[in-house]
């Protein structure tokens, strides 16, 4: 694994994100050499997958709550993958 990919690993979803929305702005303004443009579409698209693992394992927390008879949440019940 790179340094790039375990620092990606490390980043927050909203960290991520950050960074993702100023590779964007760095790539649509064109200022970019190539070789720099092709180094900052490859962290773009780690970036990418990284923020959507976390989408995905957030959004399988919050399908796995258990709400009790009271309406109120009690609990959580593991993921089931498919």
């Amino acid at each position: 694994m790179t340094d790039a990919a375990l620092s990606t690993a490390d980043l927050s979803f909203e960290d991520a994100l950050a960074r993702l929305e100023n590779i964007v702005s760095r790539l649509e303004s064109g200022q970019a050499p190539l070789e720099e443009s092709i180094t900052l579409y490859e962290e773009g698209a780690r970036l990418k997958a990284h923020c959507e693992a976390r989408l995905k394992a957030a959004q399988l927390r919050v399908e796995k709550i258990v709400v009790g008879a009271d309406g109120q949440a009690k609990g959580v019940e593991p993921a089931e993958f498919s």
